[in-house]
């Protein structure tokens, strides 16, 4: 009897241990699908967050390229604006029209501003090589737009920056691709900054002009001229050459100015130099355009710029009034766009 009881109770025992172990058991079965419950919500919820992340992103970059895509379409519109349909054939140049301003009455007796300098940089991409065409403010053209024939220099008065782009274009058969005008108090203000320029002074310079407010005194002979002086030397006509003899000085002024610019300590003043720009110079260039031209003021060639005149002659009828050349003109443009074809040459390729 005994025995038997003792076999009950071992019975007993072994039953309650396995359903303790049960018990054990199934609590760790609920409690691991209660964890992996929980680890889904909490999967479930990053993974939520990373979409609407990713859906936030996504929905920023789109607004971002349209808002991108907008600026740039109203940036090439006001590109085309100004300076009409640019010829693909000088994309590997950069050809930049630089005006000097200035107030008064001009040779045929019209007051207002008008580009007193004009002057074409044209910049090889390839090279670096710089050229400068300097164009004489009594140059004869038709006036953009209208019909009429004036002196270029007095298309400012009437068309602006843009008019006297149209006008250069017409007259050389190429594509400015931006342009700058400023002011001879602006330009003097800029030479000041870099510390001014050296240069030989041809004649005894004296000049004035109480209403137009105009005072030229220099020296003959090699001297330093600051930013004043420099723009006095540009501005004197003086009665030997008259405007042809001014614009002669203004390319030898432009040689040792180039010269000036690639010097290592005008690399300091430069940050000075780009205030003024933005404060008090009219340009086209815009954001968009900005990389571009520091890539080509960084790259410029250390080698003396090509400077030439516009082919052409004094009027007959009237020796104030510059005549264009035009086959001298396509002779010069050929050599300064060697690689760039003409429409017949263009023609004959194909056939």
């Amino acid at each position: 009897m005994d025995e038997r009881r003792d076999v009950y109770e071992d019975i007993s025992i072994t039953r309650a241990h396995i359903l303790r172990k049960k018990k054990i058991l199934a609590r760790k079965k609920r409690r691991a699908r209660l964890k992996a419950f929980f680890v889904l919500i909490v999967l479930g919820l990053i993974g939520t967050a990373i979409v609407m992340a990713g859906i936030a992103v996504v929905t920023w970059g789109a607004r971002v390229y349209h808002e991108y895509e907008t600026e740039y379409a109203a940036y090439t519109d006001r590109q085309y604006a100004w300076r009409g349909a640019v010829n693909p054939a000088y994309d590997s140049y950069t050809n930049i029209l630089i005006m000097g301003l200035d107030d008064g009455v001009d040779a045929s007796g019209q007051a207002g501003q008008r580009a007193d300098t004009i002057v074409m940089l044209s910049y090889n991409n390839n090279t670096g090589q710089v050229n400068f065409l300097t164009i004489p403010r009594d140059t004869w053209v038709e006036v953009p737009g209208q019909g009429t024939h004036d002196r270029i220099g007095a298309v400012y008065a009437s068309g602006g920056a843009p008019g006297m782009v149209r006008a250069v274009n017409a007259l050389t058969g190429t594509s400015v691709h931006q342009y700058v005008a400023v002011n001879m108090k602006t330009f003097a203000d800029i030479l000041d900054v870099l510390g001014g320029v050296n240069l030989y002074v041809e004649v005894d310079m004296d000049y004035d002009d109480p209403e137009g407010g105009t005072a030229i005194h220099l020296k003959q002979g090699y001297q330093h001229l600051d930013g004043a002086q420099a723009v006095s030397y540009l501005r004197y006509r003086g009665t030997d050459l008259g405007d042809l003899g001014r614009v002669e000085r203004q390319q030898k002024f432009l040689r040792t100015f180039y010269d000036h610019l690639l010097q290592f300590d005008t690399v300091p003043k430069l940050p000075q130099v780009a205030e003024i720009i933005r404060n008090h110079v009219e340009t086209s260039a815009e954001i968009f355009d900005s990389a571009h031209l520091a890539n080509v003021f960084r790259h410029m060639s250390t080698d003396r710029p090509q400077t030439v005149v516009l082919p052409g002659a004094p009027s007959e009828r009237d020796d104030t009034i510059w005549v264009p050349d035009e086959a001298g003109i396509q002779r010069t443009m050929q050599q300064f766009f060697p690689d760039v074809r003409g429409e017949s040459d263009q023609e004959n390729q194909e056939e």
